[in-house]
């Protein structure tokens, strides 16, 4: 699979024409950024991508909304042999950059898609904060700290876009946990209470879990339409369940051979989804749907 990656600074609409109507591959679009994507099986594959950039840059001259090629980059992800692609600029053709690593939204997307780096990333920019509220904070009460922590400060920068890059080797797990572990230290009294102790007194659960969580929450909210998305991207209904307990959105879990797709978002949530009660799935609204979860768990 190729996955080119395009930067420019103007809009990707002008006077009516729509850019995807010139692109032939998958493209995403978001503020400056564009994106083409497509999988490469053959040779065919590859020059229908190279042509999708040749019409991408008829379309940015004919409406002078010219882009940099050097800003442009190229990833490659799989292991069959990768393709150069160019952009001609000024009659020449440029080669377009193959990265291993790019950062899109926030995130920080590696050609073997693992998120070790986005879990250091994450926790790096999360500790930097809680050295800054260390240094103005002497031993912050249980209401103050949470306020620090969940709602503004630290563990925004844990959970940001977390179903895209949830981590399922125990290394990055624990490299995220110890940030909340850390930061339950500095509250009054608690610094030499055990951490799971800490978390009850707190109101806390362990991140691993809020991001069990987080899924759930997002699942249900595509499944029953509260979200623009479109659920059959990424879940299949398992109408032919012949388990009459449970309820009527249980999913369909395909086989996985690679732990890339068996522990990403639509995967790993399956069995944990399926094994909820029909009271929380049947819940009215999302904050309901928490309520009944919360119930559930017992938390």
């Amino acid at each position: 699979m190729a996955l080119v990656i395009k930067y420019h600074q103007h809009k990707e609409q002008y006077a009516g024409h729509v850019l995807p109507d010139w692109i032939k591959v998958e493209i995403k679009m978001f503020a400056d950024d564009t994106k083409l994507w497509t999988r490469i099986c053959n040779k065919d594959d590859s020059s229908t991508l190279q042509t999708d950039l040749n019409n991408f840059k008829k379309w940015s001259d004919k409406w002078l909304l010219l882009f940099n090629p050097e800003k442009c980059k190229v990833m490659h992800i799989g292991h069959k042999q990768n393709t150069e692609y160019f952009i001609e600029q000024d009659n020449q053709k440029c080669k377009l950059e193959a990265v291993h690593e790019e950062k899109d939204l926030g995130i920080i997307i590696t050609k073997d898609l693992k998120v070790s780096k986005q879990c250091n990333e994450a926790a790096r920019k999360a500790m930097n904060v809680l050295r800054l509220i260390k240094r103005h904070f002497f031993r912050p009460d249980i209401a103050t700290f949470r306020i620090l922590y969940t709602n503004s400060f630290i563990r925004p920068h844990l959970e940001y876009s977390i179903q895209a890059w949830s981590p399922y080797l125990r290394k990055d797990i624990n490299v995220l946990e110890k940030v909340q572990r850390r930061a339950t230290k500095l509250v009054n009294g608690l610094k030499h209470v055990p951490y799971e102790d800490r978390l009850k007194r707190i109101g806390l659960t362990t991140l691993e879990k809020r991001r069990v969580r987080g899924d759930l929450i997002e699942t249900y909210k595509i499944l029953t339409g509260k979200e623009n998305v479109d659920s059959g991207k990424f879940f299949i209904l398992n109408h032919g369940c012949h388990n009459l307990r449970g309820h009527r959105f249980k999913l369909y879990k395909s086989r996985s051979r690679l732990n890339t797709r068996k522990f990403f978002y639509s995967q790993r949530v399956v069995e944990v989804w399926n094994s909820l009660s029909d009271n929380v799935v049947e819940a009215e609204t999302t904050n309901c749907f928490k309520k009944r979860l919360h119930q559930e768990w017992g938390i």
